[in-house]
């Protein structure tokens, strides 16, 4: 039987390709570092875009396979990171990818049709009932989700974020659900979170560049309701060293991300920074010492190994 790590990460995330993008680089990162690292994703990500011409066939208005492809492009995906423990919550099909559109003010809102078994309409009980069980095998000092907006609004990031903060409280409660294991409360959570600064300075690259097609209708000196304040910040992981890993493992999204644009060769001939550089804010738990830019450099900072 494998050892536990000391040190064990848990991260929830909405659809396949959502941790790659997010969090794709810490996780890489960690797992190198030998620990512990756990993806739960919500959905399959049936409802997302085909990228890819000769796959357009299983978009939900055609063929409605699409889930199962991108659970292989998440197995793919998590081979280039290290990552040997990523499952579905509640199991592959429990519940299907919800589906979004664009609010006229730049972030996502609910689609007008829902599917029945949609992760907008999940019981938030049941849902969070499948990550106690999982909380309390894996015993994680940190957990990693979205904050209350999912982001940038897409109803199933704001669900794992509700499903994930509960899910939490009640795995700590001795006496909840003794069927579902022993109790664990999760020293620290966070928010992953884009930096402000970073996010207008890249735009003001590529608008410098002649780049108006990236990041369309985003002005680097106007709203950007998807970032976040720089002094909201409690980390940042310096994990560019692994910044190729998680290019590889977008590239293992297909269907959803495509790496060929200006924006993408713009951002490589910058360096690793862009990708390799991912930000947290503190949701629970004490902040740990941190470096000179007022930022953790470790999500476990302040926390004693092992416990």
């Amino acid at each position: 039987m494998a050892a536990v790590p000391e040190q064990r990460l848990l991260l929830v995330h909405a659809h396949p390709d959502d941790e790659t993008i997010g969090t794709g680089a810490t996780m890489a990162k960690y797992v190198a570092e030998g620990r512990g690292v756990t993806l739960v994703t919500c959905t399959a990500g049936e409802m997302g875009e085909v990228l890819v011409p000769e796959l357009e066939h299983l978009a939900a208005d055609k063929d409605d396979r699409l889930g199962e492809h991108r659970r292989e492009e998440l197995a793919a995906a998590m081979r280039e990171l290290g990552v040997t423990d990523h499952r579905f919550l509640g199991g592959f099909g429990t519940y299907r990818d919800s589906g979004m559109q664009w609010h006229e003010d730049g972030y996502a809102i609910p689609a007008d049709t829902i599917h029945d078994n949609a992760f907008w309409h999940a019981d938030l009980t049941e849902a969070a009932d499948h990550l106690v069980r999982i909380i309390r095998e894996v015993r994680p000092q940190v957990l990693v989700t979205y904050d209350q907006f999912g982001n940038y609004g897409h109803p199933d990031h704001i669900q794992a974020h509700r499903v994930a903060m509960y899910a939490a409280q009640l795995a700590a409660v001795p006496s909840y659900r003794r069927d579902l294991g022993e109790p664990w409360d999760i020293a620290k959570i966070y928010w992953l979170a884009m930096s402000e600064s970073r996010m207008r300075e890249g735009l003001r690259r590529l608008r410098e560049a002649g780049d108006h097609s990236s990041f369309e209708g985003m002005d680097p000196d106007g709203p950007l309701p998807m970032t976040t304040p720089d002094e909201d910040l409690a980390a940042e992981i310096d994990a560019c060293d692994y910044a190729d890993q998680k290019m590889a493992a977008m590239r293992a999204h297909a269907t959803q991300i495509t790496v060929d644009g200006p924006f993408f060769a713009l951002s490589n001939n910058i360096g690793n920074q862009v990708w390799g550089l991912e930000h947290f804010r503190i949701a629970k738990g004490t902040q740990g010492p941190v470096g000179k830019n007022g930022l953790e450099a470790d999500l476990f900072a302040g926390l004693v190994a092992g416990l």
